[in-house]
């Protein structure tokens, strides 16, 4: 059975070398985010050559302001990777107070992508949901956006669908009663398992990237299918996904 991950920390884990080797090993497939400019190129180098880990260029919205300065660093990597994450917009209470200054950031990102001819991009969302969906409106050249633990209304995730976005859900995610509803809403062709490990947790755990095949069984009763039917879905998904990627940089990840 194939594992997918399509959204992990890779580089926050206590042992990063240890658990991308692991993941290796196992041949799951990684989409490995960064949260700053400056720690892509110390991640890319995580992944073992050969391995099924490919690494995204991000700035997360968190840290955006703190960070936005790196964005000169952000155009330089560009060339170098199909895949932007973690970027996006946080509404929370924390960082209500940026978050006009968080937009103009994911602006520059969006249109540094679109520039850079597309890029899949894996998105935060947090109490900005609709604030989000505009900007990527407004930027639709940026490329293929992955709203990663969505939880907007089903208007929302049909507006998102109708946008050409795709979807990750995750184990803790699916722990609730309303991550499932979100989930089932969600256009089957276009989800992907994530675990956002080392943060989304299981029991009390960080969730590795090989515990992101724990969505199956959920997402098998919400589809009213079997696993193994999930399973092909899922792996169908990964691939229209890979060559979408591989339109914007051949091999999805190209290193120097």
């Amino acid at each position: 059975m194939a594992v997918i991950d399509l959204h992990c920390h890779l580089d926050l884990y206590d042992d990063p070398i240890a658990i991308a080797q692991e993941a290796a090993k196992r041949q799951v497939y990684v989409l490995s985010v960064t949260t700053t400019p400056s720690a892509f190129a110390g991640t890319a180098r995580l992944a073992p050559p050969g391995s099924r880990i490919r690494t995204a260029l991000g700035l997360h919205p968190e840290l955006a302001v703190a960070r936005e300065r790196e964005l000169p660093q952000f155009e330089r990597h560009l060339p170098h990777t199909a895949y932007v994450g973690e970027v996006g917009l946080d509404g929370s209470k924390p960082h209500r107070s940026t978050l006009d200054r968080q937009a103009g950031i994911f602006m520059d990102i969006l249109m540094l992508s679109a520039r850079a001819g597309g890029r899949v991009l894996s998105i935060h969302s947090r109490d900005a949901r609709k604030l989000l969906l505009d900007l990527l409106e407004v930027e639709p050249m940026a490329g293929t956006p992955i709203l990663h633990w969505f939880s907007g209304t089903e208007s929302e995730i049909q507006r998102a669908a109708d946008m050409g976005c795709w979807f990750s859900v995750g184990p803790a995610m699916l722990a609730t009663a309303r991550g499932r509803a979100v989930a089932a809403a969600m256009p089957q062709d276009r989800i992907l398992p994530e675990t956002d490990g080392p943060f989304g947790m299981n029991r009390g755990r960080a969730l590795f990237p090989w515990d992101a095949a724990l969505v199956n069984p959920t997402l098998s009763s919400l589809w009213c299918e079997e696993e193994r039917a999930v399973e092909r879905q899922l792996i169908s998904n990964l691939r229209t996904l890979t060559e979408v990627a591989n339109k914007y940089v051949p091999q999805g990840l190209v290193t120097d």
